[in-house]
């Protein structure tokens, strides 16, 4: 997978490590969705304290950079309303429907990226992003199959993932 330019070289070798890893990660990610532990979240909500304490989003933004949330309603009214466009306007310009009916970004890196990773929208952004990478949330087993993926966008995704599997 190629990465954009401008991410440290530390967060690039998580990313790795977890391509590296890839098969073992998913085989215990199978695992933990059969299986359901009843600690899988606090497991989950520790590995993510831990990772955040170490990463900071601002030196990667990859998330910004490749992969495009879901643009809830309320998302594209709040939005708009802080760009003092009509939602019309601002799905024609930016969004496009995808093919799980959602609307998303036409295009990578998110248009309200700037040249310092800050969001230019950052107190209104999307829901999705707000959550992102939605590993200190309950019933974690629920989207085992969306951490994982992420493990391929944020490296501390990948972190927890790793974590996870080298208990």
């Amino acid at each position: 997978m190629s990465r954009p330019v401008g991410i440290p070289g530390e967060l690039i070798e998580k990313l790795d490590k977890a391509a590296a890893e890839k098969q073992l990660i998913h085989k215990e990610f199978t695992k933990l969705k059969a299986k359901k532990p009843k600690d899988l979240d606090s497991r989950f909500t520790e590995l993510h304290r831990k990772a955040f304490a170490k990463i900071d989003c601002l030196a990667c933004a990859n998330c910004c950079k490749t992969t495009s949330p879901i643009f809830r309603d309320v998302d594209i009214k709040r939005i708009a309303k802080r760009l003092k466009m009509r939602e019309s306007e601002l799905i024609s310009y930016y969004l496009r429907m995808d093919e799980d009916g959602d609307y998303v970004l036409k295009s990578s890196p998110c248009v309200f990226l700037q040249d310092d990773n800050k969001c230019s929208i950052y107190e209104d952004r999307p829901l999705a992003c707000r959550e992102y990478p939605h590993t200190d949330r309950k019933n974690m087993y629920q989207i085992l199959g969306l951490t994982e993926k992420n493990t391929e966008v944020c490296p501390a995704v990948a972190e927890i993932a790793l974590g996870l599997i080298n208990k």
